[in-house]
C-alpha cells in the first residue's frame, strides 16, 4: 500500500480466488479509517468484489510473468486502487488483460454474468482505460459519499480513453432483479 497521500491506497494481489475476499477486507479497513459512511463501504465492497473477480477470472487468458520460480509461473497479479476524492470514492482495478470489460444483459435465471451490470447500477459512473506505462487495463468506478447517484435512468456506460466518462447507454434496469442479486450476495 502506498503511503504518499493519506487518502490513496494501492495494493497488489495475486490473481488467486482468495484475493477477492482479501480485497474486500482491505477496502473495508481503508474506508473505515477514512470515515466513509457505512452504506458507501458496503457498495464499494460489492464493486471491489465484482471487479476483482473479473480480474482473477480473466487473468488465465494472459501470458504469465516470468518469476524465476516454477511454482509461481501460473500466478499473475492485479492491483486495487482506492482514492477518497472531495465528493466520493474512486475504486480502480488494474489487471493484465487488454480486452475491454463487457457489460452483458443476462436473463433472470442466469447464474453469472451480472458483475458489470451490478457495477454500472451501484456506481455513479464507471469506465476503463489503458494505462500508458503498463499492459492491460484499469476498470474504475466512482461512488458518491453523500446524496443520490446521478438522476438519468441509463447509468451504464464506459470510457475508452484515459478514464473520461462516456455518455450513458443501455436499458433501464430492473430494480427487482437488482434486489434479488443483492439478497443472493448477502446470503453468501
Amino acid at each position: 500500500m502506498s503511503q504518499g497521500h493519506p487518502y490513496v491506497s494501492h495494493l497488489t494481489f495475486a490473481d488467486t480466488p482468495n484475493a477477492v475476499p482479501w480485497a474486500r477486507r482491505h477496502t473495508a479497513d481503508i474506508m473505515c479509517r477514512w470515515r466513509v459512511p457505512g452504506a458507501v463501504i458496503e457498495t464499494a465492497n460489492l464493486i471491489v468484489s465484482e471487479l476483482a473477480t473479473n480480474a482473477v477470472r480473466h487473468s488465465a487468458n494472459n501470458e504469465p510473468p516470468n518469476t524465476g520460480y516454477p511454482g509461481l509461473a501460473d500466478v499473475s497479479t492485479f492491483t486495487l486502487g482506492l482514492q477518497l476524492t472531495g465528493t466520493g470514492v474512486l475504486v480502480q482495478v488494474a489487471d493484465r488483460d487488454p480486452r475491454p470489460p463487457v457489460r452483458r444483459d443476462v436473463g433472470l435465471e442466469a447464474t453469472g454474468g451480472r458483475g458489470l451490470f451490478l457495477v454500472s447500477e451501484m456506481a455513479n459512473r464507471w469506465g476503463y482505460y489503458y494505462p500508458t506505462m503498463a499492459t492491460g487495463k484499469v476498470v474504475w468506478a466512482e461512488l458518491l459519499l453523500h446524496g443520490s447517484r446521478r438522476s438519468d435512468p441509463g447509468r451504464t456506460g464506459h470510457a475508452k480513453e484515459r478514464g473520461q466518462p462516456a455518455e450513458p447507454t443501455g436499458p433501464i434496469s430492473d430494480p427487482v432483479l437488482i434486489g434479488r442479486v443483492l439478497v443472493g450476495l448477502r446470503e453468501l
